[in-house]
């Protein structure tokens, strides 16, 4: 099969053999993947795949299952699927654990489907299965432009949160229509006081992709008994943490990423996603947002898009 292989930090097209079903998964033949900010860090060298993951970059993916591995006996070949993987979705064929599998939401093509797996489990697993937004709540994300922004914001209106994010000046008419009740020119705004202006106590819960940057002002923008998740590092791994500040509100800071977890842990979050998120993309309240798709062979292209922040929603591959 063709795959895009990582070569001294360069994106390039190789031969490399197909996968095999192993014990508990299935083949998938690819008709879109996925293009994500960890698949640049992985390409850099700061992200390297899990033990046991695929070499090749692509964390999610949308396509035809191919081959059943044993111990496999809910799954059949045929079956139109998307699934959140560990590697491996920049290729025409991923092997994949049965439990990270996902149906296709009614009334989406194969291609949107693939836009949904990472940022869905991602953003469910922070916001409502740990952070438990709720109705009435206040939630603030950062980069409301990129794959998770868009799709955190539309998740947030569903379960009847108000949604405050930050962007570029030039996505701010994008976001207000996907349901942002507030959007921050991050570039020119203090996204403190303006949270606190909106809604005079602060964000309930605070999704952040920017990491040690913006670690003590999202702590002033908390509210009391704020949440505070960090998923991701644009802005630095490191910074000093005021507990004293923390203790005041009596808020909690906590950071996750998806890739490493357990297969269990994943098939968890995966089951969550698909009780609770999938009738909400079904029902017309969650749509994939994309901004580009690409052929495989332009997967560089595609990074150098995704690192200008140019785009709003998902970029896509299809081999």
């Amino acid at each position: 099969m063709q795959a895009i292989v990582i070569e001294d930090k360069q994106l390039v097209r190789r031969e490399v053999e197909d996968p095999e079903a192993g014990d508990g998964e299935v083949v998938i033949d690819v008709i879109a993947a996925g293009v994500n900010r960890a698949d640049v860090a992985q390409r850099q060298g700061h992200y390297p795949q899990p033990p046991g993951a695929s070499p090749y970059p692509g964390l999610e993916c949308a396509g035809v299952i191919s081959a059943v591995g044993p111990g496999v006996t809910d799954r059949h070949v045929g079956e139109r699927v998307s699934a959140l993987l560990a590697g491996g979705g920049y290729a025409e064929k991923v092997a994949v654990p049965a439990g990270q599998l996902l149906p296709v939401p009614a009334g989406l093509s194969l291609t949107e489907a693939a836009a949904l797996p990472e940022c869905a489990c991602t953003v469910w697993s922070n916001v409502v299965d740990r952070d438990r937004l709720r109705k009435g709540q206040t939630l603030l994300v950062h980069g409301g432009g990129s794959g998770i922004g868009t799709f955190a914001i539309q998740l947030g209106k569903a379960l009847g949160a108000s949604v405050v994010t930050t962007a570029r000046a030039g996505k701010h008419d994008t976001l207000r229509g996907l349901g942002a009740d507030l959007v921050i020119d991050y570039t020119s705004d203090d996204f403190v006081a303006v949270v606190h202006d909106f809604n005079g106590r602060g964000a309930d819960v605070i999704l952040d992709i920017v990491g040690a940057k913006y670690l003590s002002r999202n702590i002033e923008a908390l509210a009391p008994n704020g949440r505070l998740s960090v998923i991701g590092m644009q802005g630095g791994r490191k910074a000093e943490l005021d507990f004293g500040a923390l203790m005041a509100k009596r808020a909690s800071v906590s950071s996750t990423s998806l890739r490493a977890r357990p297969v269990a842990d994943k098939a968890r979050i995966v089951a969550g996603v698909t009780r609770e998120v999938w009738p909400l993309v079904e029902a017309g309240a969650i749509r994939p947002i994309i901004d580009t798709t690409m052929p495989l062979a332009e997967a560089a292209e595609a990074h150098r898009l995704m690192e200008s922040s140019d785009h709003v929603g998902k970029i896509l591959l299809t081999p």
